[in-house]
């Protein structure tokens, strides 16, 4: 065994050890040397993309109160940013703030360097544009690191299998990967899925889900940013970085319903359009509609739509032989989750719900330190995969005007960003300006192969 696997299997073990007993941390820490002590048990974590999903991330890792845990390095390609970041969160997390200047990085390289800063055993935090996803993935198991992941985390087939290879190197070096698809946290939810696996709505028949807003694209790029920079800073409005809004917005309630039917779909069969754009330049649609067909002919019929003005609707639904569920009414937190004997959802049909339900986004972090300190299995990474490579695949059907079958997605060569782990800042962008100004976007019908 080398010296640098011992240290990790000793400090595993100790933090199982304390955050087994949390009331024996007195006694472990008369019995060690007080510096080995501190040195151990505390989790440190590094920040890696400072936006507002990350910076919830790093709320939520501080809240976890099973033992000490502090932000010592944070990374982002925007210094503006990460100022801001740093000043909030300080302002709230002050005591589990060690962060000073030599440990805020700037740059493409930020996230080794931010990582370099950890311990095996800490936790890193990954919160770029998912584009990103894989690159970071593989350098935080190179050095030991656990890993916490906002969704999605892959955009294409190429990236997917490149991600669900490394979450079986993750599984080798027993590290504990979390990804941020939070419902499946819900204990409301927990129980819901329980109860219809048990069979109180006879056997599903259909689900549905629906995700209408108001966001708008991007439009054209101002002065005094670079290409690269810009297409980061809106990723959503760029396939190549995102996945675009139908990855980014629509995964939760497509991994929910699927947990929800026990399994992934097999086949996708997707429309949409193009409608009020005024100047926005960015490459998705305004409105998808996808059938997400089950290995047993079951369907999911999932709706969304990116336009002001009109109705909105953010929920989910199962349909089953005996009766109906809620799985989302309006939001993700809370879900009020609820079952009734028919499908109207009128309250004299009431059979179960809703239960109370503490907040996901804390409880996958809850979930995810306890099982570093208890070194319990613990990597949702093919999950996200899956997850991810689903959404994936109604895109491009919507994209390109026909069906998409997991396998054709899955085995796809089209990388959109294929060189994203040689960017720097002065790299051009991995998507480039056609002459009339505008970005290439999906031709459904003309360009039936791939997306642009």
């Amino acid at each position: 065994m080398s010296e640098t696997t011992k240290k990790t299997t000793s400090r595993r073990e100790f933090l199982k050890h304390t955050g087994r007993v949390a009331a024996a941390s007195a006694v472990v820490a008369g019995a060690l040397p007080h510096v080995h002590a501190a040195e151990n048990n505390t989790i440190q974590v590094a920040l890696v993309g400072c936006g507002g999903r990350g910076t919830g991330a790093a709320k939520n890792a501080l809240s976890v109160d099973n033992g000490p845990i502090k932000l010592v390095a944070m990374g982002d390609v925007f210094e503006g940013r990460l100022k801001a970041r740093y000043a909030s969160l300080s302002t709230r997390f002050a005591d589990k703030m060690d962060v000073p200047e030599d440990r805020k990085f700037i740059g493409f390289d930020a996230y080794k360097k931010a990582i370099d800063c950890l311990n095996p055993g800490d936790v890193v935090i990954f919160a770029t544009p998912p584009a990103f996803r894989w690159v970071h993935f593989t350098y935080a198991i190179q050095k030991g690191i656990n890993v916490f992941m906002e969704k999605p985390v892959t955009v294409d087939g190429p990236t997917t299998r490149k991600m669900i290879a490394l979450a079986g190197e993750a599984d080798q070096k027993n590290l504990k990967v979390g990804v941020g698809l939070m419902v499946r946290h819900c204990r409301g939810r927990q129980e819901l899925c329980q109860r219809i696996r048990d069979g109180q709505i006879g056997e599903i028949i259909a689900l549905r889900g629906y995700r209408m807003g108001s966001w708008t694209g991007a439009g054209p790029k101002p002065d005094g940013i670079s290409e690269l920079l810009y297409q980061i800073q809106k990723f959503h409005s760029f396939i190549w970085a995102s996945g675009g809004v139908y990855n980014d917005f629509y995964i939760h309630q497509i991994d929910e319903c699927s947990w929800i039917k026990g399994d992934w779909p097999v086949k996708a069969h997707a429309l949409g359009g193009r409608h009020y754009r005024g100047n926005a330049v960015d490459q998705n649609l305004d409105s998808y509609s996808v059938e997400y067909t089950y290995p047993d002919g079951t369907s999911l019929f999932y709706y969304g739509r990116n336009m002001r003005g009109c109705e909105g609707g953010f929920s989910s639904y199962a349909h089953g032989t005996k009766g109906s569920a809620i799985i989302s009414t309006s939001s993700h937190h809370p879900g009020k989750v609820r079952i009734y004997k028919g499908h109207n959802f009128a309250n004299d049909d009431l059979v179960w719900g809703p239960p109370n339900e503490p907040n996901p986004y804390q409880l996958e972090w809850d979930d995810l330190i306890d099982a570093i300190r208890q070194d319990k299995p613990y990597n949702e990474a093919v999950r996200g995969a899956k997850a991810s490579l689903v959404s994936s695949m109604g895109r491009m059907s919507a994209h390109v005007g026909r069906s998409v079958t997991f396998e054709e997605i899955l085995s796809h060569e089209h990388e959109l960003a294929p060189t994203v782990d040689q960017l720097t800042m002065d790299s051009p962008a991995p998507l480039q300006l056609q002459p009339n100004g505008t970005y290439p976007c999906p031709m459904p019908g003309i360009n039936t192969k791939r997306e642009y």
